[in-house]
């Protein structure tokens, strides 16, 4: 059985392999995934990587996990500053629309992006897509409760597929911003009809 040093070295070189294929990812996209692009920008040998992803698949499956969970968990102690201050819904579309403008905004954001569109293009990657979205979508729904928005399960995935869609469009287009307030706002007045 490893020590507990041994298992935290184990987990932060993993880490920073599931970093580093995000990295080349979001510079490079999918197709230009190399290993040796992966172990240059995380500091391993080849050796290294193969025995803790012995797959492309698993590699990229493992690194669209870590970055679904870090960033539900980030947006969702946002959401925690927020729960409190009883927003009204047009409040909380504001700040929904402030939190998108304020997120990080580069190569690191294209990589998600990139691996969903891998996983269209290859099954293997279906399962951790779908737990992405998942993801996304309980937060979804957990902040629309909050918010005493009727049938916040039904409309978690289209909130989920339009702020996703006007972050797509930001790095696309290059924009500093997107609105997001007023698209937001008819959606969910579009549901309460």
């Amino acid at each position: 059985m490893a020590r507990p040093a041994a298992r935290d070295g184990l987990v932060s070189t993993r880490e920073a392999i599931l970093r580093a294929t995000l990295t080349v990812v979001g510079e490079r996209g999918v197709g230009g995934l190399t290993n040796r692009r992966i172990v240059a920008a995380a500091g391993v040998s080849l050796g290294t990587l193969t025995y803790h992803f012995p797959s492309q698949t698993e590699l990229l499956r493992e690194a669209m996990l870590l970055f679904a969970e870090e960033e539900t968990a980030k947006l969702a102690g946002l959401v925690e500053g927020y729960r409190e201050a009883g927003l009204s819904v047009e409040q909380a579309a504001v700040v929904v629309e402030h939190v998108i403008a304020e997120l990080p905004f580069g190569t690191q954001e294209l990589a998600p992006h990139e691996l969903w569109l891998q996983a269209a293009r290859d099954p293997d990657l279906r399962e951790a897509s779908e737990r992405c979205f998942a993801a996304y979508d309980e937060l979804a729904v957990t902040i629309l409760r909050a918010l005493h928005v009727p049938d916040a399960e039904r409309l978690a995935g289209p909130v989920v597929a339009l702020i996703a869609g006007l972050q797509l469009r930001r790095l696309a287009t290059g924009a500093s911003a997107v609105p997001a307030a007023e698209p937001l706002m008819m959606l969910l007045r579009g549901a309460q009809d």
